[in-house]
């Protein structure tokens, strides 16, 4: 891993993040750290959401990254159902 440095922080800038860090309990680095990731996402373009579906909207975060990905996905979720399907119809075990 690197390192970064930053300079020219207003002493008031520095206290802040300090105060934050200290109320999560982590020191001043990670919690600059913690600050600079929320930037950068918060950042990122949002995508037009109203066209998708329930399913869909979550998918462009958790889903396969490429097509090779994907389709290990596939295979995986196709392995899942063929297995529901076995125990469909399948007599219960004694509850007792």
């Amino acid at each position: 891993m690197g390192d970064l440095r930053m300079r020219d922080i207003s002493d008031a800038m520095k206290r802040n993040i300090s105060v934050r860090a200290e109320q999560r309990g982590c020191s001043l680095s990670d919690e600059a750290k913690r600050l600079v990731q929320e930037g950068m996402i918060a950042e990122e373009p949002v995508a037009n959401d109203d066209d998708l579906t329930a399913w869909d909207s979550p998918r462009s975060i958790l889903g396969p990254e490429n097509d090779d990905e994907a389709e290990a996905f596939a295979k995986i979720m196709d392995e899942i159902e063929a297995d529901r399907k076995r125990d469909f119809g399948r007599p219960i075990e004694d509850l007792e």
